[in-house]
C-alpha cells in the first residue's frame, strides 16, 4: 500500500505535468511577451519544484502543506502563510539544498494568530472564488499564479506574464467577498 508521501508525490508530478501539457490562455496582447523559456527549462524547473515539494514534505518540522513551490528558471519562489520564522528558515535551507536550484526567493509570511475551524472554511471558500474568478479571467495565465489564504488575507505569488496579469488578479483578489487584505508577491517572468 503506498504510503502518503508516495501519493503526495505522484499526485504533485501529475499536476506539473499537466501544467506542462499546454493548457496555457492566449497571451496577454495588452503587454509584452514575456521572455521565452526552452521546453527543457520548463521540464527542469519542475523537475525542481517536484524535488523541493518532496524535500519539505520530508521534513516534520515545516509544514509543507501551507507553503507554495513555484520555480522559474532555477529561481524557487516559496511562499504561503507559516506558524513561525523558525519554519521560513528551515523552509529556505531545505530548498536551497535541492539540485538544481539556482536562488530562492522568501515570499512566505507568519500567520497572525490561530486560525479557527470557521477561518479555515472561510479561507477555503475565499481561495476558491478567487481561484475561479482568475480561471475564468482571459488576461490571467491562471497556472502561474498561487493563492493562499488565512483569515481574510489573500497572499498572491508566482512568476506571471505582465504588470497587467499583477494589476488584474490583485483586482480580482480584492473584489472576493471576505477578502481583507491582499498581498502581492507576483514576479514578471525573467
Amino acid at each position: 500500500m503506498p504510503t502518503l508521501k508516495t501519493v503526495l508525490f505522484c499526485s504533485m508530478t501529475g499536476m506539473i505535468l499537466l501544467n506542462l501539457s499546454g493548457c496555457n490562455k492566449p497571451q496577454d496582447v495588452a503587454g509584452a511577451n514575456p521572455p521565452s523559456i526552452s521546453v527543457g527549462a520548463t521540464i527542469d524547473d519542475a523537475v525542481i519544484a517536484t524535488k523541493v515539494n518532496a524535500a519539505l514534505l520530508g521534513n516534520n518540522a515545516v509544514k509543507a502543506y501551507d507553503i507554495k513551490v513555484s520555480v522559474r528558471k532555477g529561481e524557487v519562489m516559496l511562499s504561503g502563510f507559516v506558524d513561525d520564522q523558525t519554519q521560513i528558515d528551515q523552509s529556505i535551507a531545505i530548498t536551497r539544498a535541492v539540485e538544481g536550484v539556482q536562488n530562492v526567493t522568501n515570499e512566505m509570511m507568519v500567520k497572525s494568530g490561530s486560525r479557527t475551524i470557521g477561518n479555515k472554511v472561510d479561507d477555503g471558500v475565499i481561495t476558491a472564488k478567487l481561484k475561479s474568478a482568475i480561471l475564468n479571467d482571459a488576461t490571467i495565465n491562471s497556472l502561474d499564479i498561487s493563492i493562499v489564504t488565512s483569515k481574510g488575507d489573500v497572499l498572491l505569488s508566482g512568476f506571471v506574464d505582465s504588470e497587467t496579469q499583477i494589476t488584474r488578479a490583485t483586482e480580482l483578489a480584492g473584489s472576493v467577498d471576505g477578502v481583507t487584505k491582499v498581498t502581492n508577491k507576483m514576479s514578471l517572468k525573467r
